[in-house]
């Protein structure tokens, strides 16, 4: 079913006039599109069967008709508070990225998972055989789309015809999935044109619910949970996914494309995709800089992309929240696109002095899924207490229960979203489409670190910085004996996203630095650190300008803002702007314990010959073995 697109031997019209013949096409003319894009059509009609096929151009008329269908059928719910905003509620057993049903599918398995130590389960990625993805597959995709339409999504991830976009094509048998697609990404009957017969990446999406329906249907959210399968196919650049329509799991060009097909492609074509945001800093001089920072979840990331600062004289612009990809330009400048249209973020905790600038991002034209509604018709998940003024008012949840605030339980799901464009980010950069991209200059990296970690390092060098990155972990005390610590690694923030064998996309990211290339400088952040009252010892949200700017001043050059330590250069005491912060503890926030950073060292290592084993390049070896040795003598 899966064979390769190479090895396909039947001709277009052997594969899809028959079938075209009697399925109606109730929106669009199949014999405008492309002979590969006829075929890959006409492939999945024959195996997934839909009673019709609906080819999109990504207009307002489509959308609009689209939504009103999904109104009558119980799906969109209108919050009348707003301009163009829905609610969707979720069957309630699909709710999130599945990462244990997601596989890379590779006939070499060591190209897709690294050599993992003996007795260890691997978290760098899922690797299945194409023999076995063909077994599970085959008792899941026949028929899947049977009495269902199949909607064909044209879209581009990146400015459509960008140096940097790449092109890909969904089938899909939910209209929800094509009104988010519609923001999340750049769908237009234009794309047709620049498909031509070239490549694309081909997404092929079923709710694996097909009519007449075995499983019950709740909150009218076609899906089948217990029979998830996503499969990547990195050699014939396809995606397949069956059972959710939530999310990762059914907006494609999302992870599955925009990470894990894609970074095997930037392996082969000498680029990066990367789980990063991208923002602009311009300083009171007018100078701007672009920076591209990757945290792991729960770290800031959106907050940081779309940051209010709290000192005078600092604008910032965001052109990314989540997701860039970067290629050296001719001139051997790294540039980056942010390759999304809108923001797929978590609601719950997003409140103004969060990240107002978010909340004003979807204020319209937006979709919110699994959060709660008020009685006046607007939107409410938890962390938005202070943003009702009616404490008293009744909220449905996203269970569809009655509920106020106070009350058990919670109005939204603790992974409910909103998906709204990212053009209506009120400080979204004026070339946040600009098809070379915007240039780097700095790749900050972080997590959620308690104990140990300064507030922001420079690494000594490209090399230490891939390091540093493939060392990203967050911590958690564990509970309240503080008698532990739960360490979740997510190296490069892309823990989730690997396409390929983590340990050759570290020696990707090192044979990077060669000429022509000029490379960003690598830093590390911490927002996180707490004293020892369990406090916060930074107030972290608009006031990590202040962190940004030492940054943005190292970038520049200023050899005298900063000192040498044994795990990279830290701010020179009185060269980072902390005025006005109360409670400031410069010695208590930038100490580097001794016992902490040799057993982080010694953790990080065993991290690493667990996980990656004979695949670590050793240049990351060498960078770690340094590392430890200035730790034990400098410290």
């Amino acid at each position: 079913m899966f064979e390769s697109y190479q090895e396909e031997v039947l001709e277009v019209h052997e594969i899809v006039v028959p079938h075209l013949g009697t399925l109606p096409i109730l929106k669009g003319d199949f014999n405008l599109l492309g002979e590969k894009v006829k075929k890959f059509i006409g492939k999945y009609v024959q195996v997934c069967k839909p009673r019709a096929l609906y080819i999109c151009d990504g207009t307002q008329p489509e959308a609009d008709e689209v939504t009103q269908k999904l109104v009558e059928r119980g799906t969109l719910t209108q919050l009348t508070k707003y301009e163009n905003c829905w609610l969707c509620r979720t069957d309630p057993a699909d709710v999130a990225r599945v990462e244990s049903k997601t596989w890379i599918v590779t006939e070499d398995k060591y190209k897709t998972v690294p050599h993992v130590r003996e007795g260890v389960k691997g978290i760098l990625g899922q690797w299945q055989s194409p023999e076995g993805m063909e077994k599970e597959m085959s008792t899941r995709i026949p028929g899947c789309m049977a009495g269902r339409t199949m909607y064909v999504i044209p879209f581009s991830m990146g400015p459509i015809g960008g140096p940097i976009s790449k092109i890909g094509v969904q089938l899909t048998d939910s209209n929800y999935v094509l009104l988010c697609m519609r923001i999340m990404t750049r769908v237009h009957h234009k794309i047709w044109e620049h498909i031509g017969n070239d490549d694309f990446v081909r997404c092929v999406h079923s709710m694996g619910c097909p009519r007449p329906v075995q499983r019950k249907v709740t909150n009218h959210w076609p899906c089948n949970p217990e029979r998830i399968m996503i499969a990547h196919y990195p050699k014939d650049k396809l995606i397949c996914s069956y059972g959710s329509g939530y999310g990762g799991n059914s907006l494609l060009g999302k992870k599955c494309f925009a990470l894990r097909i894609a970074s095997t492609m930037a392996r082969d074509e000498g680029w990066l995709a990367e789980h990063m945001l991208i923002m602009g800093l311009t300083d009171k001089s007018g100078k701007e800089v672009f920076v591209a920072a990757a945290f792991p979840s729960a770290c800031g990331k959106t907050n940081l992309a779309m940051l209010t600062p709290s000192i005078p004289g600092y604008k910032v612009r965001c052109v990314g929240d989540d997701i860039a990809w970067l290629k050296f330009d001719s001139e051997g400048v790294l540039r980056a696109i942010n390759p999304e249209n809108g923001f797929f973020g978590v609601a719950p905790g997003t409140n103004a002095k969060t990240n107002s600038n978010a909340m004003k991002s979807f204020e319209k034209n937006s979709i919110f899924t699994n959060v709660g509604m008020t009685r006046d018709g607007g939107f409410y998940w938890e962390g938005m207490e202070d943003e009702v003024e009616d404490k008293n008012i009744g909220i449905t949840t996203w269970l569809n229960e009655k509920w106020h605030i106070g009350d058990p339980g919670k109005a939204a799901h603790p992974n409910s979203r909103f998906t709204c464009p990212a053009s209506q980010c009120p400080i979204i950069h004026p070339k946040w489409e600009a098809p070379e991209g915007v240039p780097i200059s700095a790749i900050i990296f972080g997590g959620r670190r308690p104990t140990g970690v300064p507030l922001v390092f420079e690494t000594f060098s490209w090399e230490h910085g891939v390091m540093v990155g493939s060392c990203v972990k967050s911590e958690t005390t564990a509970a309240a004996e503080h008698t532990g610590k739960n360490i979740m690694h997510d190296p490069m923030a892309m823990r989730p996203f690997m396409g390929y064998n983590f340990g050759h996309y570290l020696q990707h990211w090192l044979d990077l630095n060669k000429a022509p290339h000029k490379m960003p400088k690598i830093f590390h952040v911490n927002w996180f650190r707490v004293g020892e009252r369990g406090q916060f010892l930074w107030p972290g949200f608009g006031d990590n300008i202040r962190v940004l700017d030492w940054i943005v001043r190292r970038c520049a050059g200023d050899e005298s803002i900063a000192v040498r330590s044994p795990i990279g250069f830290l701010p020179k005491q009185g060269h980072l702007n902390v005025d006005g912060i109360e409670d400031f503890n410069w010695n208590e926030l930038f100490s580097l314990p001794k016992h902490y950073w040799s057993d982080d060292a010694r953790e990080s290592r065993r991290f690493l010959e667990d996980q990656v084993g004979q695949d670590v390049p050793q240049e990351i070896w060498n960078q770690l073995n340094a590392q430890q040795t200035r730790i034990e003598k400098d410290l």
